[in-house]
């Protein structure tokens, strides 16, 4: 049996820096390029042009490199982006359906998606070949995806099967919040991908082809999925990839049904059940609703758990006069908010903390990169190498196939 040499707990720089823009006030009004780099976390290099540019200006500008490239370009915006920069997108919605939906307007050239790095590598494997996918800001990662690297998630991979000695099978499932790399494993190892929203039929594939799921990176979108679904919490060991053999025996890998990967997200980790607690004081009658990636105690508490779009559909078809307790990123929060004038909808967080990485989409970024287009120059394309590319299109394939 192969033993994983003990790591040292290196956090991911997205995690040390998510609570960079946290407000007590709730003011999220963006600031110059300027001002904003003073909050001390990375930053793609920019022309110092940009920098100091209006609102008014970039608005501008914007609008005449629309005009400039028409049809050419399509501008993609997730629901967690800030108001200055969703207002561009001619295509909003979460990180799976942009790309699907990008990738159906054939007569684009060029998709410019405002969201983070995972975000764009997915478009790129769902797009056609002659279709470029541009991230405005490099420096728009994903902590949740820093958390499970290629070659831990190989080690881990590897632990497993000399452990298992042909015994069981694990068939390994990723959150549409992973890198490509990630998705290509699972795609080359009989695996597929899943968003919050099909995650449970996803679980049901997994025990279908096998004995065992590895879920990654989420532990708790894949803890409550398979609380669900029914799977005790004795059937379920949690994967520490920096500790020899995941900090597991490997009786407690045999015995598992269901291998959780230690990672986690920086903004749905925040809601607190005694957040609700407090929203219930206030109002008896507030209807909380939260995303599945939020730890067990909160999904638990919540009167309802799902997605950012069933999130979404479920405030803008409730009664008028409803009041809703949400657990999901500020900026989609607000926007709902703002939708919804004739019901109460606000975070449960009294921190205003949006996603520190997907709040690096500033607009000057977005007006640098459509002006490089118009200037026949193609700024920060994300291009995925072609067999990761091959393989992880195999595992959304899978995941395409359960959704029908």
């Amino acid at each position: 049996m192969t033993m994983t040499l003990s790591r040292q707990t290196v956090i991911p720089i997205t995690e040390l820096e998510q609570s960079a823009f946290c407000r007590s006030d709730g003011n999220l009004r963006t600031q110059t390029l300027e001002e904003e780099f003073k909050a001390g976390v990375r930053w793609q290099k920019i022309p110092t042009r940009y920098m100091k540019l209006s609102p008014e200006e970039i608005d501008a500008g914007i609008a005449e490199a629309r005009e400039a490239l028409g049809e050419q370009v399509i501008l993609l915006g997730h629901h967690y982006q800030r108001e200055d920069v969703i207002k561009y997108a001619d295509i909003r919605g979460d990180s799976y359906l942009l790309s699907k939906q990008a990738a159906e307007v054939k007569e684009a050239r060029a998709i410019v998606f405002c969201g983070v790095h995972f975000m764009a590598e997915t478009a790129d494997i769902l797009s056609s070949d002659d279709q470029s996918v541009i991230l405005p800001n490099m420096a728009a990662g994903c902590s949740m995806a820093d958390m499970a690297n290629l070659e831990e998630v190989e080690d881990c991979w590897d632990d497993m099967q000399s452990v298992l000695e042909g015994q069981g099978t694990v068939v390994p499932i990723t959150y549409m919040n992973s890198t490509a790399a990630i998705k290509s494993l699972c795609g080359e190892n009989g695996g597929l991908v899943c968003t919050s929203s099909n995650a449970d039929r996803a679980f049901e594939w997994a025990w279908r082809h096998g004995d065992k799921v590895l879920f990654l990176p989420d532990q708790h979108l894949g803890r409550n999925t398979a609380k669900k679904m029914g799977i005790s919490e004795d059937d379920m060991v949690v994967w520490n990839p920096f500790k020899p053999m995941g900090s597991l025996s490997p009786e407690q890998v045999r015995r598992s049904k269901v291998i959780l990967w230690q990672g986690h997200c920086s903004v749905h980790t925040r809601f607190t059940t005694k957040q609700i607690e407090d929203a219930r004081l206030d109002n008896p009658d507030v209807n909380i609703i939260v995303h599945p990636e939020c730890v067990k105690e909160v999904v638990e508490s919540a009167d309802y758990v799902g997605s950012t779009e069933y999130i979404q559909n479920m405030i803008n078809a409730a009664p008028a006069g409803t009041a809703w307790g949400v657990g999901t990123e500020i900026n989609m929060v607000s926007r709902l908010a703002k939708e919804n004038p004739d019901k109460e909808v606000f975070c449960l967080d009294p921190v205003v903390c949006p996603c520190a990485t997907m709040y690096r989409i500033h607009p000057a970024y977005v007006l640098w990169v459509l002006e490089g287009l118009v200037a026949g120059l193609m700024i920060n394309r994300i291009e995925v190498p072609a067999e990761t590319k091959a393989n992880a299109r195999l595992a959304l394939d899978r995941m395409l196939e359960i959704s029908r």
